[in-house]
């Protein structure tokens, strides 16, 4: 009589990927789903872009200090040009909250949570695609304005643009997560949208602070857009550096960190 083998033991322990599952292949996946979203690509691609035509185009030979353009001014365009790429890298920032408050509606949260994929590079994947669409925001901004006419040295487009892209996206892509993980379902795309909005306006993206009430310029310089816009504009203004605005950045930052955390925890322990 032969003997039965004893079975083979099963190993229950679920083996941790490298990086906590962080892969380019899930990376491009995010972005590609960004590119093929219609509605992302009008409101961060195409309306900064179309923003900038109607209100900076016209403007182009417009100095915008007393330093004529011939002497290597710089236009108000140039101005306008900045704000609306600002803009856009805004808005894609914040969207990638909304996406992460879709998928917790629809359940996609719960499903990632039976993968070895770590939630944090869930969320850090999603905070790298959405800075790389705000990438392509300001870069189609720039160069439109580039063949408009809008002339600049190398290092203002490069300061500029680098300041807007990392310093937007780094703020409000916190934003768009601590209200993703706060706000149920498709509401958070409304209220972020919005939120933008009215911070644009009050932290004086659209226009210059002095043209501003007195009591609004106190309001705008307590937004996180003020600290923002501030330094990105400062290579066109001729303006030194202000402290101000970079500890206004920061403090912003560490608000929307720490909330975004906070929401974070209390998502997973609900999953």
């Amino acid at each position: 009589m032969t003997s039965t083998p004893a079975p083979a033991p099963v190993n229950l322990d679920r083996r941790v990927p490298p990086l906590g599952g962080f892969t380019f292949t899930y990376l491009g996946i995010e972005l590609t789903r960004k590119l093929r979203n219609r509605r992302s690509l009008i409101f961060t691609v195409a309306f900064p872009v179309l923003m900038y035509m109607i209100v900076g185009y016209r403007l182009k030979d417009t100095p915008l200090t007393d330093v004529p353009l011939s002497a290597g001014g710089v236009s108000v365009a140039a101005y306008i040009m900045v704000s609306m790429a600002m803009y856009g890298a805004m808005m894609s920032a914040t969207q990638t909250g909304a996406s992460v408050a879709l998928e917790r509606a629809q359940g996609w949260s719960r499903q990632l949570l039976l993968t070895p994929l770590n939630p944090l590079v869930n969320v850090i994947i999603k905070i790298i695609a959405g800075m790389l669409f705000g990438f392509i925001a300001i870069v189609a901004t720039y160069v439109v304005a580039g063949f408009s006419g809008v002339q600049l040295s190398p290092v203002q487009w490069i300061v500029t643009g680098l300041a807007a892209w990392l310093l937007a996206g780094a703020v409000f892509t916190t934003l768009g997560l601590m209200v993703g993980y706060m706000v149920p379902g498709e509401n958070a795309a409304q209220i972020t949208s919005l939120v933008i909005v009215l911070l644009s306006f009050l932290g004086g993206l659209f226009y210059p602070l002095s043209s501003m009430p007195d009591f609004l310029q106190t309001i705008a310089k307590f937004t996180p857009v003020y600290g923002i816009s501030q330094i990105a504009r400062a290579p066109l203004t001729g303006d030194a550096f202000d402290l101000g605005a970079l500890v206004n950045a920061i403090v912003w930052l560490a608000i929307f960190v720490a909330g975004t955390v906070v929401f974070f925890r209390r998502d997973t322990k609900r999953a």
